[in-house]
């Protein structure tokens, strides 16, 4: 137990890199948790291939083994916001966010108590949305703004970190259990969204002045709960569920004029279900079903057309609706030393037309990834695995909502974009 005393020491400093990081695919999701779900489209429910069942599905650690896993993402979302047809001609032009490289670590032990029992902690970035717009040359009748109609840089930074203490139990050799004690961090500012806090010549927005934006960085905490089931059915033929409730978290005081609820910002809710085959010791088949329900949270669920104040319980949210994601990954052993992977991940778009300008700050507007990954066994009891995830620029337009305070088509139509790369590496050891 020395060892899983000193390498738990790590999680702390794994915890505070995951904090730096911004993500956004299945929504603001990640499309994967470790590095081998990464390689396979995320598939992971029905497969025990490393320590990060408290981000996929706890029941699988027991099936896991001893392991340390540690790896680095490099992220690279690149977005751009457009407005066309305004009559208002100074209203028209596009931007491009500047914010396009980030760096996501992962950290998970493991460690069997017993041949039953395991007791290990998962360390990720759950999500994220970041966006800084230059202010471009926009001009709402009041001189140089942005693209909000606000002064200066543009943009969102949302950073979501999860800590997963996990415990998982054989029921007998084929069947587990596992629930893992979800731990959240968030921590968020907003800057240039000085048209939404009162400002004159516009419609008040928020119930709260003062704390709308340009207020900072803040932060939040709160618990949540996964837990999962894991059958090994056969030699050839798994299967899986987990279950993940809202995370509670406590409330962005500094921004209670942007968000419903007076400034809360949960984590929402999500399941999955999977199964994997093995028709041969060297070939794996896998495929999850999934579904993230964004409409579960106020900010971010409701419709970001006012029929309340900003920061009100019913105010105004980014109109997210729930998502499925189908997740499908195949992994062939060539040899003892080198696995090859690839895979394929579907996720609905959560953004509407009608809520398209709200959603300039957080265009998650991703259907479609395409992933590849290797493993090389660097020695007895190590590893290298290494994955590539390529999603093509997906689009959404709709009517400005700024057309409802200046006029019909006076704001014209806005277009939201995104498209996005990641390279990741991770190391493993076994014990």
């Amino acid at each position: 137990m020395k060892t899983a005393r000193n390498t738990l020491k790590l999680a702390p400093l794994a915890a505070l890199l995951a904090a730096s990081s911004a993500m956004a695919t299945n929504g603001y999701f990640s499309h994967g948790y470790g590095m081998k779900a990464k390689g396979m489209g995320g598939v992971a429910t029905a497969l025990a291939q490393d320590s990060f069942g408290g981000a996929n599905n706890p029941a699988s650690m027991v099936f896991a083994g001893s392991r340390l896993d540690v790896g680095l993402d490099w992220f690279s979302p690149v977005r751009s916001a457009e407005r066309s047809g305004a009559g208002f001609a100074t209203l028209n032009g596009k931007v491009d966010s500047g914010s396009e490289n980030f760096l996501i670590p992962e950290f998970g032990y493991n460690q069997m108590v017993r041949n039953d029992l395991s007791l290990g902690v998962s360390v990720y970035g759950n999500g994220g949305m970041n966006t800084t717009y230059p202010q471009g040359t926009f001009d709402c009748g009041g001189g140089p703004a942005n693209m909000l109609c606000g002064s200066g840089e543009l943009g969102v930074d949302l950073m979501q970190l999860i800590i997963a203490p996990t415990l998982a139990f054989k029921l007998n050799a084929q069947h587990s259990v596992g629930a893992s004690l979800l731990l959240g961090y968030q921590r968020f500012k907003a800057n240039g969204l000085q048209a939404f806090d009162n400002a004159p010549g516009f419609p008040p927005f928020s119930g709260s002045p003062g704390n709308v934006t340009n207020r900072g960085y803040d932060s939040a905490t709160g618990a949540g709960l996964r837990v999962g089931y894991m059958g090994r059915l056969s030699d050839a033929f798994s299967i899986g569920a987990a279950y993940s409730s809202k995370v509670n978290m406590s409330k962005f005081k500094k921004y209670r004029g942007l968000f419903a609820g007076d400034g809360d910002f949960d984590i929402p809710s999500n399941y999955s279900v999977g199964v994997a085959f093995m028709p041969s010791a060297a070939w794996t088949l896998a495929l999850d079903y999934g579904r993230i329900n964004y409409s579960g949270v106020a900010s971010v669920g409701n419709p970001s057309l006012p029929v309340a104040p900003l920061g009100a319980a019913n105010g105004p949210g980014f109109g997210w609706k729930d998502v499925n994601v189908v997740k499908i990954g195949t992994a062939w052993r060539m040899n003892d030393a080198w696995t090859l992977r690839a895979g394929y991940n579907r996720g609905d778009n959560p953004i509407t037309p009608a809520d398209v300008t709200f959603n300039i700050l957080a265009p998650g507007v991703m259907k479609d990834h395409y992933t590849l990954g290797f493993t090389w066994g660097a020695g007895k009891d190590s590893e290298l695995t290494g994955a590539l995830m390529v999603a093509p620029r997906q689009r959404v337009s709709g009517p400005s909502l700024f057309n409802g305070v200046m006029g019909p088509g006076a704001a014209g139509n806005e277009t939201i974009s995104m498209r996005e790369t990641s390279l990741g590496l991770a190391w493993s050891k076994k014990f």
